[in-house]
């Protein structure tokens, strides 16, 4: 069974656009080979800062003969007093058969003309042949571009291609517009298949032909190329640790870096660098990020617990490793120069106290509609005092967090920031307890930032957490009230990840805020001062936010989709206002849902609660009614199984009650336990009665009994949106 390589041959790609096409590759390819019914035993896709490559082992030579049923039009209009009509015959010469082919089988819609058709499988060599165009100009990347005449995309330009099936040429022309003049006058396409591929820009600069599909990896391997992603990773990750083991010292593999460092070589090879031991002087955070985001080395601690750096880096070189010293050499004179920088900045910087930043900010644009920085901070001040009003805090908390608020963004317009942005909040901290201000102030202004990243910490403090807060919700109102709503994958503003923070914040702290009543503070506010729609804007947050949400306690706490509708309601405005006004509370009763169903529980009580809730929908009772001795009439009873429900209703109120001021639902789904038999015996028992009695009191009556029940299980979630047996 043939082996099939192809190899797109390009100038250098960026480290960011490979590790998507590898990992687009990895999915699109096996799916269209699938789609084309073709078999495989493997599909290892390679990539390197040159080329992209895919190697399908054990192919079939054709595709399976394919046998379909095709459905044509129905029978009473093929056919009249037995014979084709034009309905048959234009079905049967579209699918190239004769009439008598034609077969009449009934369906669910009556009687219908079928023919089954026999597809001749097609060679693989010519599948492929269309399948490869779509695989290289499919990709998806960012700021693609042109090149030659035509309008055909791609990262960089692709300079060679490489198809072999087996030992044999696969011939593919990739036409971009363009094509190339011979000696002759003949015209040639932009690009042809061959086997030629290329070596090591370095070391091995010359042309490599590689004779067999099979042989593509150990060929480019010996041009010093390594072709697998993964093992390029490793090789760097072993050459940094051996490197700094050398040197007594311990190195952190960020994730990141290695992968952009993977993506940027062909022939991996760590080179050791040094600086002068005078620039330890400057913060970890300095060094480390000039190093990693700035230059991409490797910086070296003195330990794993101890994060002290020692004066040495290292980096990976894509060049001669013979020639490691002259490139340590230019390493280092780049190194010295950017810490050079920094300390210069930083020690300009702390020449004055933080808070002499603040005038600054007014030179700052924020957005365009918005104002400066200055206007921010002024509304993250207002917005934090409005938290800890809510939040019911000490005078001194009040102040350190009024303190961090105004101080959170000063240290944007250091010049340590301006150069390094990403110190954003780290300088503010070092700057802050430089100025004298309270630790819990100094540790707010770094927190506020948290998360930064998909899998970043929290902030930890009382006070970074509120600032943060505050700093979200001034976001997401300001850019909502612009009318700039995040739409499909565009979020400028990244107002999803804003909005994820402040559930998640306050989750994970248990911070009893009302969101709710947030928003409308913040967006009446907005609204006064920029003249926009406040019940509009609201709205629009409230939604968003119910989004957020919903997706949260999905795909972070894995709770079951219908148990998130139970708690939020669909189309409920209760339930969506409820989760607004206590975020602890929806997560709270989510999480215990998905507990009861996993444990069991949930099954003990659903069909009681369930059919109480499919019934009571008929009556009239208001939602938030529990107590049954104001509108149920014992006299209109007229079987025990109603006084039964009656008394057990009657019981039920203490324990609905308790559960709601502990928030322990517990108790209240043990008491719905407790109550099952009784009104299994209400529906189905020897005193069954008839909901829907002809008297219309009666009916009103026992519809109340059932609309009370309903109420109770509300107080947990919404029965009606759960679904059995998931």
């Amino acid at each position: 069974m043939p082996a099939f390589l192809l190899e797109v041959g390009t100038e250098e790609l960026p480290a960011s656009f490979l590790s998507s096409a590898v990992s687009q590759w990895k999915s699109r390819i096996p799916q269209t080979l699938e789609e084309n019914s073709l078999t495989y035993d493997a599909v290892e896709v390679y990539g390197t800062p040159r080329r992209l490559a895919v190697l399908i082992k054990n192919l079939p030579s054709q595709q399976s003969d394919r046998e379909e049923e095709i459905k044509g039009p129905p029978a009473q209009a093929a056919f009249k007093d037995g014979k084709p009509t034009p309905a048959a015959q234009g079905f049967a010469k579209k699918q190239g058969v004769e009439v008598s082919a034609l077969e009449v089988r009934p369906t669910d819609k009556g009687d219908f003309v079928f023919v089954r058709k026999l597809t001749p499988g097609r060679p693989v060599a010519e599948i492929l042949t269309e399948l490869v165009p779509q695989w290289i100009f499919k990709l998806e990347g960012k700021r693609l571009m042109r090149w030659g005449d035509g309008d055909k995309t791609f990262s960089r330009p692709i300079r060679w291609l490489v198809a072999l099936l087996d030992e044999a040429v696969l011939p593919i022309e990739l036409d971009n517009g363009s094509e190339r003049i011979k000696s002759d006058g003949a015209k040639r396409p932009l690009l042809r298949s061959d086997r030629t591929s290329q070596g090591h820009r370095v070391l091995h600069p010359e042309a490599v032909t590689i004779p067999h599909a099979t042989d593509y990896v150990t060929t480019l391997r010996s041009a010093y190329v390594v072709v697998d992603t993964d093992e390029r990773a490793n090789t760097i990750t072993q050459q940094v640790q051996e490197s700094v083991q050398k040197l007594g010292g311990y190195a952190e593999i960020y994730p990141d870096l290695l992968e952009e460092v993977t993506n940027l070589v062909e022939f991996p090879s760590a080179v050791v660098g040094n600086f002068e031991s005078e620039f330890l002087n400057l913060p970890t955070e300095v060094i480390t990020t000039v190093m990693v985001s700035h230059q991409r080395y490797f910086p070296v601690f003195q330990s794993p617990k101890a994060k002290e750096l020692q004066p040495n880096f290292v980096t990976i070189s894509n060049g001669d490793p013979t020639k490691s010293d002259i490139i340590a050499v230019g390493n280092e004179r780049v190194i010295r120069a950017r810490l050079a920088d920094g300390r210069f900045f930083y020690d300009a910087d702390l020449e004055k106290p933080l808070e002499s930043f603040l005038p600054q900010l007014e030179t700052v644009t924020f957005q365009e509609d918005l104002g400066s920085l200055h206007k921010k901070v002024n509304r993250i001040c207002k917005i934090a005092e409005q938290m800890t009003e809510q939040l019911q805090l000490s005078e001194k908390e009040q102040e350190n967090i009024q303190r961090a608020a105004l101080l959170c963004k000063a240290d944007l317009v250091s010049q340590m920031v301006y150069e390094f942005p990403e110190l954003q909040g780290v300088m503010g901290q070092k700057y802050a307890l430089a100025s004298g201000e309270d630790e819990a102030v100094a540790t707010a202004i770094f927190e506020h930032y948290l998360p930064r990243g998909a899998d970043d910490i929290l902030p930890q403090t009382l006070t970074g957490q509120v600032v943060g807060l505050a700093d979200r919700l001034d976001t997401l109102v300001s850019i909502f009230g612009l009318g700039m709503i995040p739409t499909g994958s565009s979020d400028p503003f990244a107002l999803r990840r804003a909005a994820n923070a402040v559930v998640n914040i306050t989750w994970t702290a248990h911070l009893p805020i009302n969101l709710q009543q947030l928003l409308e503070k913040v967006a009446t506010d907005f609204a006064s001062e920029y003249h926009k729609d406040r019940n509009q804007l609201v709205a629009a947050l409230q939604e968003f936010f119910l989004q957020r949400i919903r997706t949260l306690l999905q795909e972070e706490k894995h709770i079951d989709y219908d148990l998130v509708n139970a708690v939020l309601g669909e189309n409920d405005p209760e339930y969506a206002q409820r989760a607004l006004k206590d975020l602890l509370d929806v997560g709270d009763r989510a999480t215990f849902l998905q507990k009861i169903r996993n444990n069991g529980t949930l099954d003990n009580i659903y069909e009681t609660v369930n059919r109480s809730t499919r019934l009571a929908a008929q009556g009239d009772l208001d939602t938030k009614q529990l107590d049954p001795k104001a509108i149920v009439h014992k006299e209109l009873f007229q079987k025990s199984s109603e006084e039964a429900f009656y008394s057990a209703i009657v019981d039920l109120v203490p324990q609905t009650q308790a559960a709601q001021q502990s928030r322990d639902y517990g108790q209240l789904v043990t008491a719905l336990e407790q109550i099952t038999p009784t009104v299994s015996n209400f529906f189905d028992g020897p005193e069954s009665v008839l909901v829907m009695d002809p008297n219309p009191e009666i009916k009103r009556n026992r519809l109340n009994l059932l609309g009370l029940l309903r109420n109770h299980a509300r107080v947990l979630a919404d029965f009606g949106a759960i679904v059995k047996n998931l």
